[in-house]
């Protein structure tokens, strides 16, 4: 199945009768809230026709969020349901330390009454979503003329720091998760050292997550106000104070006001962004590309400056050769977590 021809995904089951006209109950879970969609699939095309989403701590497991979902939508005869697990999935179960329950193959599959149930990770899923992106889904950071073939790699800060490949097999791009955002920052100027010395002092050990995240961003800006002592106005108190998002009133903060904590906060911060891309695209040897997802690239699309983002990305000891001809695109639908859940369910078999 090729739907973009950027990225022809691995679908083996794209064709098998079994895997058509079927139903699929899609779920992208998150700490805050959980979002679900009904799928129907016809030919190659998951189509979603309900989504709704709930308060994730409300309920006691998500299979009653399921059941309520069903009952609220008068749907029938689910035939699969399809998670994203914003964390590993070892043994049929995902665990994550932001959710209030374990996801569990056997329970939710007693719970609902569906046999068939699909966990996948988060970033996974979202890799598994090109299937249905179009290139007005994308956004152009930067394009090569000497554009080559391989790996790609997805690196997708929100609330935590996703990080996923797409192994080039040399015909299809195959999706695999990782857990890289939780590999241990490494300082690179003496300001960053000190900055790492501050996040050692609150976390002991200090991962990606703690600097690229949401909570990354707000870590960044602590830095500078507490340690750098880096004046902020009455406006941007104010601001804070009214319980907003936070990482949306810096980004409003630096663009509307050029309050100079927030520009210098939102600045570092994609410098950070473009050294982690750099050594997961090495690390992965991505030369298919590097694609930005999540809630912060999308947030802050105004703001970034392609050729510093570009420039940043670019700095290397050794891989200068490599690194320059890889594109880098931003995702720009919101929905490719909840739709490549609903594609892996779908045709990930044969």
């Amino acid at each position: 199945m090729v739907s973009n021809a950027k990225f022809p995904l691995f679908l083996p089951g794209v064709r098998k009768d079994s895997n058509q006209n079927i139903s699929i109950i899609s779920a992208d879970v998150r700490e805050a809230e959980t979002v679900l969609a009904f799928y129907t699939v016809s030919g190659e095309k998951a189509e979603s026709t309900v989504e709704k989403s709930y308060e994730t701590t409300a309920f006691a497991s998500f299979s009653d969020i399921v059941k309520l979902f069903v009952e609220e939508h008068q749907l029938s005869e689910i035939n699969r349901i399809a998670v994203a697990v914003p964390g590993p999935v070892i043994h049929d179960q995902g665990i994550s330390i932001r959710l209030p329950w374990i996801l569990d193959k056997a329970e939710i599959a007693a719970g609902t009454g569906v046999s068939d149930i699909f966990l996948l990770n988060d970033l996974e899923a979202m890799a598994y979503g090109l299937a249905d992106v179009t290139d007005k889904d994308l956004l152009t950071i930067y394009e090569s003329e000497n554009r080559t073939t391989g790996n790609v790699a997805i690196l997708a800060p929100g609330s935590g720091l996703g990080e996923a490949g797409l192994f080039y097999d040399g015909k299809f791009l195959r999706p695999f998760a990782t857990e890289g955002g939780h590999s241990e920052f490494s300082p690179r100027t003496t300001v960053e050292v000190e900055f790492y010395q501050f996040l050692n002092k609150i976390y002991g050990i200090v991962s990606w997550e703690n600097v690229l995240s949401k909570n990354g961003l707000f870590n960044i800006f602590r830095f500078l106000r507490d340690e750098k002592r880096h004046p902020q106005s009455e406006r941007l108190i104010e601001r804070l104070k009214a319980g907003r998002d936070f990482s949306t009133v810096i980004y409003e903060s630096a663009m509307e006001d050029q309050e100079q904590i927030s520009t210098i906060a939102l600045n570092t911060y994609l410098e950070f962004l473009a050294r982690e891309a750099n050594s997961l695209v090495l690390k992965l040897k991505a030369t298919g590309g590097l694609l930005l997802g999540g809630e912060l690239p999308l947030l802050l699309k105004e703001y970034i400056d392609k050729e510093r983002l570009y420039q940043k990305f670019m700095i290397s000891d050794k891989m200068e050769r490599v690194l320059r001809d890889i594109p880098i695109y931003m995702l720009l639908n919101k929905k490719m977590i909840l739709a490549g859940a609903a594609y892996y369910a779908a045709f990930s078999e044969n």
